[in-house]
């Protein structure tokens, strides 16, 4: 039988009145033990000219992921070569002696991928994802992109503009200004502390230095080969002697670890009617060489790092004063600093701090509840197995590990160690590392309103 729309809408109204039917909710399942991931079997060998050749069977879908990475990026650059190893990386893809960049990209597309070149600050990363039936042929074409770069003068100019173009539009937003600020207050006369070039030194590069860079700087001892997923073994690595076994040497890679400072600083950069002030703020702590390292990283996760953190709940879902505020661990070669950013309402920045700073204070006086420390615990090994779930995701694991020479056993006892730490080891290793006293602030935002709020954070003697 059908019923009158207005016969339905009368019974609706009805039902919406009667008491509702209600269910004991039932307490979900006690969460299990994390497990500790299960790194696959990889073999690593060293080529007779130095570099390194990493092979690591992953999954069953037939890709196979490709990374080569070459120890050089912006640790290698003088006062008058900003930006110079990040645009040495764009060129790579700029065609080689033996092929165009259309040449590149057609033959990485027909392996069923593509290739790309990406600058850093210890490292330069080229590597791409193609059909485990082409990992060979791929191993050719990463190594004549990384060797044989052919640096034309045209191909450079357009470079050049991009960087200009990209550069202006990133200067022109508040965060990227308080980033770096607070890297010039933290790492002085060091590489680390320049990142946007004058755009009459950008324009100055030519060709010439630009082929200067890669031959000083890319090398055999400089280099390492990562491969993971489903692949021949074998011919990969038959490959691989044949396309970089000439490879030269070249230098060592650079050692030139950064002393960032660690005292209080606060330095703020007008921006005048800016209704939010942007804030990085950071101090030094342990590099993941060191022994406290895993408890270091369960402490930021706690402090700050993860969206359930005691400053993400402070300062976002209790006081409303800014919208994704997050900590984490910055990490170079023998260098770690601990940093907070976030964007907070202008009027509020003065307490913004304090309720950050009275945070870690917090942290260092008083252990935290075992459930909590436990939540987070149990995320941390969540998202690291997330993390290593992907070819391209392992390879990045195994790129941290060997970079800081965490040992073969670093991802297989990473969990294990994580869920080990103890409410008591929280609190010292806050107290240890999380001084509020040794934080460097940088803020963008409205002078006027802004600078009135900071006398007591500057008045810290260090």
């Amino acid at each position: 039988m059908l019923l009158s729309p207005r016969l339905t809408m009368a019974l609706l109204l009805v039902a919406a009145t009667l008491p509702a039917q209600t269910t004991p909710r039932q307490a979900p399942p006690p969460a299990g033990t994390p497990k500790d991931f299960r790194v696959p079997p990889r073999r690593t060998i060293t080529l007779p000219n130095g570099m390194k050749l990493t092979m690591v069977p992953w999954g069953r879908v037939p890709k196979v992921a490709l990374s080569l990475e070459v120890r050089t990026g912006t640790i290698d650059e003088g006062p008058n070569d900003i930006t110079l190893s990040a645009v040495t990386a764009d060129m790579l893809l700029e065609g080689t002696t033996t092929r165009s960049p259309q040449q590149i990209a057609r033959e990485a597309a027909s392996m069923g991928g593509e290739v790309g070149s990406f600058g850093g600050s210890e490292t330069t990363t080229i590597r791409g994802e193609v059909l485990s039936e082409h990992a060979a042929a791929f191993v050719t074409l990463l190594a004549d992109v990384a060797r044989n770069p052919r640096f034309a003068d045209d191909d450079l100019a357009r470079i050049r503009e991009k960087h200009t173009r990209d550069n202006a539009i990133q200067l022109t937003r508040p965060g990227t200004l308080a980033q770096q600020k607070f890297r010039e207050m933290s790492f002085g006369a060091h590489p680390f502390a320049r990142m946007y070039p004058p755009d009459s030194m950008l324009r100055g590069f030519t060709s010439a230095r630009v082929r200067t860079f890669h031959s000083t700087q890319y090398g055999a001892a400089r280099a390492h080969l990562y491969i993971s997923g489903v692949f021949d073994a074998k011919a990969v690595e038959r490959a691989a002697r044949e396309a970089f076994g000439s490879w030269q040497a070249g230098s060592a890679p650079t050692a030139n670890p950064p002393v960032p400072v660690a005292r209080r600083q606060v330095e703020l950069v007008d921006r005048a009617g800016s209704v939010q002030s942007s804030m990085w703020m950071g101090l030094p702590v342990a590099d993941p060489s060191k022994p406290d390292w895993v408890a270091l990283s369960v402490t930021d996760a706690l402090l700050g790092g993860a969206f359930g953190s005691r400053i993400t709940t402070n300062i976002r879902e209790n006081k409303g004063y800014t919208y994704s505020p997050g900590s984490f661990l910055w990490t170079e070669k023998g260098t770690g600093l601990w940093v907070e950013v976030a964007d907070v309402t202008t009027n509020v920045t003065g307490p913004a701090l304090t309720e950050i700073f009275g945070e870690m204070q917090r942290l260092r006086s008083e252990a935290p509840p075992a459930a909590e420390l436990d939540g987070i615990k149990r995320n941390m090994a969540g998202v690291f197995t997330i993390q290593n779930s992907s070819r391209n995701g392992l390879i990045g694991q195994l790129q941290f590990a060997d970079l800081h020479g965490l040992g073969e056993d670093y991802l297989a006892s990473y969990v294990k160690r994580v869920m080990e730490v103890t409410p008591e080891q929280v609190r010292a290793t806050a107290e240890k590392h999380l001084d509020p006293a040794r934080v460097s602030v940088a803020i963008v935002g409205d002078r006027k309103q802004v600078e009135p709020q900071l006398g007591k954070f500057r008045a810290i003697v260090p």
